[in-house]
């Protein structure tokens, strides 16, 4: 091959190399206006939200209207003392009866079902569950606690919003403890520990965030859930009583405010509705604060910790 003829194949790879990376540039720009795009469009309607609540509900906040018991609209008593005490114990209920379900469901679906039937069927229960409306499930509560019981409760509440609760975190815990990198479980099984042994003192210490960001993400929704509370607590304008009896919360008392005609009620409807984000808030920070601080190497170290104890 003659030297102009290497000089000219040349000058045609560099036009093609020129033409592929622009067309990559051009590609890599449109995707990346794309991305931010769809996560301005998931953010403008948050802020919008959030925004809402906290001009027209901070206003309301005042010490009476956060701890008395509610009066007659228009006389000035509006208040959400006993909502506020509700919401507090009706997460505490689902959250002792639907989060120990959950995450030994999680710990069975990852480390001990496999592939088998019964965790396919698990499975498959779990993400139908999840989808279920939430109404759906408090009527079941209603049929098989206020019915039987013959009144409604805190009980049948707690109940209705645990079975919201327990698939949500399940998932949560299979997904984390599957993340986990088997070389944990492999040290841990070289130095002569049982499977229980790895599962709960190593594994579960590495998966730790994520169950924890499962746990909250079903706190935030069973502490919004309405439906399932107008078939179980019904509401109350007193403060707790005992667990056989109705009981008010923060999403039943904005349902309540939103059906009055009355300026006052809706302004006082904004500001439960911003009292209850900040009782998520306050317990999204809390849980973070306890359970998710850093341990850079905690695993290795508990491998090695358990494998002296063997020895």
């Amino acid at each position: 091959m003659s030297h102009e003829s290497r000089q000219q194949k040349r000058a045609e790879i560099r036009a093609m190399f020129k033409s592929n990376v622009r067309r990559r540039l051009w590609v890599d720009k449109i995707m990346r206006g794309a991305v931010v795009a769809c996560a301005l469009t998931a953010i403008i309607p948050l802020v919008w939200i959030l925004g809402t609540a906290v001009y027209s509900g901070l206003p309301v906040l005042s010490w009476a209207f956060l701890t008395e018991e509610p009066g007659a609209v228009g006389a000035g008593l509006i208040s959400i003392g006993p909502a506020i005490q509700g919401t507090l114990i009706l997460i505490g209920l689902s959250s002792v009866l639907g989060l120990p379900v959950g995450i030994l469901g999680g710990i069975y679906l990852a480390e001990f079902g496999g592939g088998g039937w019964l965790a396919r069927q698990i499975r498959f229960f779990m993400d139908v569950f999840i989808q279920v409306p939430s109404i759906v499930l408090g009527i079941f509560a209603f049929l098989a606690v206020v019915l039987v019981l013959g009144h409604f409760s805190v009980w049948a509440g707690g109940f209705a919003l645990s079975l919201i609760m327990f698939p949500i975190v399940a998932r949560a815990t299979e997904e984390s403890i599957r993340m986990v990198p088997w070389t944990y479980r492999e040290a841990g099984a070289a130095l002569g520990l049982s499977k229980m042994a790895i599962t709960l003192r190593i594994v579960l210490s590495q998966a730790k965030k994520g169950i924890i960001t499962g746990v909250l993400l079903s706190v935030s929704r069973v502490g919004g859930e309405t439906a399932p509370l107008i078939m179980t607590v019904v509401g109350s304008s007193v403060f707790f009583e005992d667990m056989d009896t109705p009981m008010d919360a923060l999403p039943l008392r904005i349902w309540r405010f939103s059906l009055q005609p009355y300026d006052e009620a809706r302004i006082a409807g904004w500001g439960a509705a911003f009292t209850l984000l900040l009782v998520i808030f306050a317990i999204h920070l809390g849980v973070r604060y306890f359970f998710m601080q850093e341990h850079g190497g905690k695993g290795l170290r508990v491998v090695l910790h358990l494998g002296r104890k063997v020895r």
